[in-house]
């Protein structure tokens, strides 16, 4: 079911958002070689707790067999990890690595999600910069659509468009959502598509989009920790979401300060 949010439940869920954008702030000032994404989850944690909130992702149960909880406050994947590593104290940051880090924030019982892909230091190649690039702009060409009377298949179809047209690849079994008191709720939105397709988009309605781009073919594998999602050719990925809010006119992005 679609949650339509009232305009009391826009204002708690806006805080949970903001906090989230500022996080993304902080952990960039420490995105540098030599460190862990161990380290980064702790930083994340402590910011959250710090600031009222909490990891809205630590003890999530996917409710799939054999499919721990997710252990930590952020998801963190470098290179050819898509989405949902794990930090470890052994993933210690190389100069030139891909890093892109997921995470969600639960603050007055709304959650904020947003990610963003940092390249650590210095570009290994201007390809690499590129792949970035055209991730954060793959979300920009979606949001277009994210207006009233339009359909989610309309974002949907104008991120995958964007993406191809570029020469890259999304993952097509893992997609946006919306959300709100809940981490994932209905509607699910894909990185491809078809226009004129899926729920009509009205005002009210907050979602969470993110492209999820690999440089190579689309195929990914899974590891087995049954979390982290990697390409299957070894190619590196991005990602990149914020939180919006569907108005009567343009979509307010909630999680970009």
């Amino acid at each position: 079911m679609i949650t339509i949010k009232s305009k009391s439940e826009i204002e708690l869920m806006k805080e949970s958002c903001r906090l989230t954008g500022l996080l993304y702030k902080e952990l960039e000032k420490h995105i540098k070689p030599g460190i862990s994404t161990y380290e980064l989850d702790k930083i994340a944690e402590s910011f959250m707790r710090e600031h009222g909130a909490s990891p809205a992702q630590k003890g999530y149960n996917p409710g799939i067999k054999g499919v721990p909880p997710f252990p930590c406050s952020i998801c963190t994947s470098i290179n050819d990890e898509v989405i949902h590593g794990i930090p470890s104290k052994r993933a210690i940051l190389k100069e030139g690595d891909i890093l892109s880090i997921d995470t969600v924030i639960y603050k007055n019982g709304f959650n904020g999600d947003a990610a963003r892909t940092f390249i650590v230091g210095k570009a290994k190649s201007n390809e690499d910069e590129r792949l970035l690039e055209i991730t954060r702009k793959a979300f920009f060409e979606g949001i277009k659509y994210a207006v009233k009377g339009n359909r989610i298949g309309d974002i949907s179809h104008a991120i995958g468009q964007f993406v191809e047209k570029n020469g890259y690849s999304v993952v097509r079994e893992f997609q946006g959502h919306g959300i709100g008191r809940q981490m994932h709720e209905d509607p699910g939105i894909p990185n491809y598509g078809k226009p004129g397709k899926g729920p009509r988009i009205e005002p009210g309605m907050t979602l969470a989009i993110e492209p999820m781009v690999i440089m190579g073919k689309p195929n990914i594998l899974e590891l087995d920790d049954g979390w982290t999602i990697i390409t299957e050719d070894g190619t590196s990925a991005a990602h990149y979401e914020n939180t919006i809010l569907i108005t009567e006119k343009e979509p307010e992005i909630l999680t970009l300060l």
